[in-house]
């Protein structure tokens, strides 16, 4: 057995001097998303998964998890993020799948019906929509400092993409097909600096509630997973750098997170094990609740 609290280092990590979105390749601390740890057992295989965001953090480690698991893969990114998207598909293609790279912004309406085209046109099929990207950016100063343009990205990015590509993607789903989306510990232990990422992440929750109502009736379930501080290129990029020091300190496990340690809820929500479960979130917080 593990203990929990020492199983990953604990603040401070060092993720490097970064811009957002920030890049892997950049941090001198970098996340474990399961390169070495995930084994596969079959339960997705012959499946279809679109990931967003899924060049690194969170959505690297699903990609590899999936992959593992018998799925292909198409990893949506933004054109910033090229190197780390050819390095998560790399990993697919050594666990034997297909890999589709596909950058752009998710904040183009257009964009997000035409990453649903290209899964079904280039793997043949859409069977899990993983909607993950997001955009935040710590604000100290509160609700006076948050531009509209900060405003609007973040909910384009959190939100309105995630409305696209679910409308997109339904005419191509059957039954046992699932949609899991990122929420995250903010929609209930929500931070002033984090106001519009949080109730962004407020939205995902509700969102994740009522898809699940209209889709069960189709045999299509819809999850989420609220994860809380966990070490992604995000954090380096869009924090300052006390808060990054001290990130993860304040979970009852002393610790941040790894994108390895979400995979596994990813595949459960994605496979035939969730069979009975929809509308549900999933907390991954180190010990926060999420209530």
């Amino acid at each position: 057995m593990t203990d929990p609290r020492s199983r990953y280092p604990g603040p401070a990590l060092d993720g490097g001097d970064q811009q957002p979105p920030g890049l892997t390749s950049a941090m001198p601390d970098r996340p474990d998303h399961g390169e070495e740890s995930y084994r596969g057992s079959g339960r997705l295989t012959g499946r279809v998964a679109l990931i967003t965001g899924g060049d690194s953090g969170i959505g690297r480690a699903v990609a590899i998890a999936y992959a593992r698991e018998g799925a292909d893969v198409l990893i949506s990114h933004l054109a910033e993020e090229e190197a780390d998207a050819r390095d998560t598909a790399a990993y697919v293609e050594k666990a034997g799948r297909k890999a589709v790279t596909v950058a752009g912004d998710i904040r183009d309406e257009q964009h997000c019906a035409d990453l649903i085209e290209r899964a079904v046109r280039d793997l043949g099929r859409l069977d899990i929509l993983v909607n993950n990207a997001a955009y935040q950016m710590q604000q100290p100063g509160g609700i006076a400092d948050i531009t509209t343009e900060q405003f609007d990205r973040v909910l384009k990015t959190n939100l309105y993409a995630m409305f696209w590509l679910c409308r997109a993607a339904l005419p191509h789903l059957r039954p046992g097909s699932a949609i899991i989306n990122t929420a995250s510990i903010q929609a209930y232990q929500s931070s002033f600096a984090l106001l519009d990422y949080a109730t962004t992440k407020g939205g995902i929750v509700s969102f994740t509630k009522a898809l699940a109502e209209e889709l069960a009736g189709k045999g299509v379930r819809v999850n989420a997973v609220a994860p809380g501080p966990i070490w992604t290129p995000l954090i380096p990029s869009t924090m300052t750098d006390e808060k990054v020091e001290k990130f993860g300190a304040d979970t009852p496990l002393g610790r941040a997170g790894q994108p390895a340690e979400l995979a596994p809820a990813y595949v459960y929500f994605a496979s035939d094990d969730s069979s009975y479960t929809t509308g549900e979130v999933l907390g991954i917080t180190g010990g926060k609740p999420v209530s």
